[in-house]
């Protein structure tokens, strides 16, 4: 007789357990929930482009459309498009890629899920520069691995090598090597590259290279380890069609690597989503073909955005260095409240103004809060004057 009641032995596979939901989500939703019931709120939290998705890109996915490009493709990628992303790698990022080495992916984030479900094991441990993007941790744990965070100010005052020689463990396979980094911006430069790759080499492990913000850097210039001799072998790199082109929503990313990795992305790809929608795979080509005028035009605008908010943070007492790189800004908030979720409501309840935790970033993130500067210049200074009425 059925009573109604579930079984304790029906659940959830173990591997999940250990998983959550993003922070970055859940506020989102709060902010969604506000504004909807007709609360002003100056959306900082965020980690979208100010512009919109640009006209030659929209309509390259109205005329697939059209010409009936709308049934199914090799689950890898189209031709065409696999063609001009090997071609790219190789000029822009110093990498040799040929067109089987390519796979396109729903977003970076299904890129980084391959990545990790490509090459960790459970028990493996994976090295992760922190603060990090706060969705990887749930990623290796996905895999039933551990994510060991290193600090990424501590590697770059004491040393890349000797810190991660002193966060390493027997059961390290993967090093998740992020730059520009979100949340804090840091831009590793072609020496902490050298470093790393070393230091990867020395123990025969895999990097997992997250290049997403590979077109916003300020200060320095954007350098792919994979570029490096030997480098190439044993590195996935991931990328977003997403912050340099406007198009969060339209779920374009890419991952570059040789055999044995292409075979196991393939394989998740294929039994995941068996690949990008057809249409979009036509909008990223045409985002490919971008002139980089524009793109350093948007880098400008950017930096107008950068400089206009950190001001303003330093102005109301609130520590913050210029980002070298991404599009947010991570200041010390502990004036406010120690404790950084704590003062990322008092921000919003005070002050209006929405941001995320650094504690969700990693415990290196703790006494900061992230604010998101792709935004207008009008938010900005709205926002500014919101902190200076709170704070001034």
């Amino acid at each position: 007789m059925n009573t109604g009641r579930v079984s304790t032995d029906i659940r959830i596979a173990r591997r999940l357990e250990e998983v959550g939901f993003s922070d970055i989500v859940q506020i989102r939703n709060k902010v969604m929930a506000l504004r909807a019931a007709g609360n002003p709120v100056h959306a900082l939290h965020g980690g979208e482009p100010y512009f919109e998705t640009p006209a030659a890109i929209k309509y390259a996915a109205m005329e697939a459309l059209i010409r009936n490009q709308t049934h199914y493709a090799p689950s890898s990628g189209i031709e065409p498009l696999r063609r001009a992303l090997a071609a790219k790698v190789t000029a822009k990022n110093g990498i040799p890629t040929t067109v089987d080495q390519v796979i396109a992916t729903v977003g970076g984030s299904q890129a980084l899920y391959g990545a990790f479900q490509s090459v960790l094991d459970p028990g493996d441990d994976a090295l992760v520069f922190s603060p990090y993007w706060t969705p990887i941790s749930d990623l290796i744990r996905g895999a039933q691995a551990r994510p060991l965070l290193v600090p990424t100010s501590t590697a770059r005052r004491n040393g890349i090598t000797a810190t991660l020689t002193q966060f390493s463990t027997p059961q390290t396979r993967v090093i998740y090597y992020n730059t520009p980094q979100n949340p804090s911006g840091v831009v590793f430069t072609r020496e902490e590259a050298e470093e790393v790759a070393a230091f990867a080499l020395a123990r025969n492990l895999i990097v997992v290279a997250d290049e997403a913000y590979e077109d916003l850097v300020y200060e320095g210039k954007h350098f792919s380890i994979a570029s490096l001799p030997g480098m190439a072998e044993r590195t996935i790199t991931c990328f977003t069609f997403s912050k340099t082109y406007a198009m969060t929503g339209w779920r374009g990313g890419y991952a570059v690597a040789p055999e044995p990795f292409m075979t196991a992305l393939r394989k998740i790809v294929l039994y995941s989503t068996n690949g990008v929608p057809t249409p979009v795979q036509y909008a990223m080509l045409a985002a490919l073909e971008t002139p980089q005028s524009e793109i350093d035009m948007r880098l400008g605008e950017y930096r107008k955005r950068r400089d206009l908010l950190v001001a303003g943070l330093n102005s109301v007492g609130l520590e913050c260095e210029p980002p070298a790189g991404a599009f947010y800004a991570f200041p010390n908030v502990e004036t406010i409240h120690k404790n950084s979720r704590t003062a990322a409501e008092i921000l919003l309840e005070k002050a209006h103004i929405a941001s995320i935790p650094g504690s969700v970033f990693g415990a290196q993130g703790e006494g900061h809060v992230r604010f998101g500067y792709a935004l207008s210049i009008a938010e900005i200074e709205a926002a500014v004057v919101a902190l200076k009425a709170f704070l001034g």
